[in-house]
């Protein structure tokens, strides 16, 4: 079939998919010189041959030479690079999910293109089910380390900021606390992965403390830039970044290991901002029995 025989709306569909198959066969032939696992590079490589293969397809249709989207790749590489190349491969194919009615316009006019956009979704679905990336294996950890320091520091700092009136103080107790608290359960979770006879014990114990100290960095961070006397403002601003690290997790752990967003969402974000209400009254409590007069 020639390009001129095609629909001006068949063309441009054709020629989208094209450039996307063109770019993302760039995107996994980089992904697999950069993965040092023997098997996952070469499943990796095989996706990109794939998608090189698609491509040449779709240019017998359309008999256009297409550049592949550098700005693409290179967003593409930065994801990677911080959140690993299950997640950046999974992204990847939910835009594929999102493209099938467009697939579904040319049948009409391509038949074969819905049915090679059919077997290309499958047989990349297949092959993601090989790929073993380490990081993956230790959400767990990461998962028990963000949920403590969240509910924890959120409650702990919400119970001192209004009680001691002072960034720097706030600022000074969330570190410490924060600090001994990673600590703590780093080793906590080494104990029971070695009690449970874990080989990985001490690997799976750093996810969980720097899921923590992270969180913590992220949740003291305001009350280091705030001025002293404005803590009200600062307390705000960790509530807001409370829930910005509680999206940003679930909205991680929904693309790479397929779980619901919302559901996830909501349950971390009410029981963190219910630790910090209920903290916040009894610290306001027990500074009136107490006695306690700030500035």
């Amino acid at each position: 079939m020639k390009s001129i025989d095609l629909s001006r709306q068949a063309f441009e569909i054709l020629l989208k998919m094209q450039k996307n198959e063109a770019t993302e066969a760039l995107i996994y032939k980089y992904l697999s010189k950069k993965e040092k696992q023997p098997k996952n590079k070469e499943i990796l490589k095989q996706m990109g041959i794939d998608e090189a293969s698609h491509a040449t397809i779709w240019k017998s249709y359309t008999e256009t030479s297409v550049r592949p989207k550098l700005s693409r790749i290179l967003w593409i590489k930065m994801i990677c690079a911080l959140l690993g190349y299950t997640f950046t491969l999974k992204m990847l194919q939910k835009g594929e999910d999102l493209a099938q009615n467009e697939y579904r316009l040319l049948e009409a006019e391509v038949p074969e293109a819905v049915e090679i956009g059919a077997q290309e979704h499958e047989h990349e679905a297949f092959l993601m089910t090989l790929l073993d990336e380490e990081r993956l294996k230790y959400v767990g950890a990461m998962v028990l380390g963000l949920n403590d320091a969240l509910v924890e520091l959120t409650g702990a700092i919400a119970g001192i900021t209004f009680a001691l009136a002072s960034t720097k103080l706030v600022a000074l107790s969330g570190i410490v606390t924060g600090i001994s608290a990673t600590l703590s359960m780093a080793a906590s979770n080494y104990l029971a992965q070695k009690a449970d006879g874990n080989p990985k014990a001490l690997k799976s114990s750093v996810y969980t403390g720097i899921a923590y100290i992270v969180t913590v960095a992220l949740m003291v961070l305001p009350y280091l830039l705030f001025p002293d006397s404005m803590y009200k403002e600062a307390f705000a601003v960790m509530i807001a970044t409370v829930l910005l690290i509680i999206l940003v997790f679930n909205f991680y752990i929904s693309v790479a290991k397929d779980q619901p967003f919302f559901k996830n969402f909501i349950r971390m974000a009410v029981i963190s901002i219910s630790v910090a209400a209920i903290s916040f009254v009894i610290a306001l409590v027990a500074k009136k029995l107490l006695g306690i007069e700030t500035l």
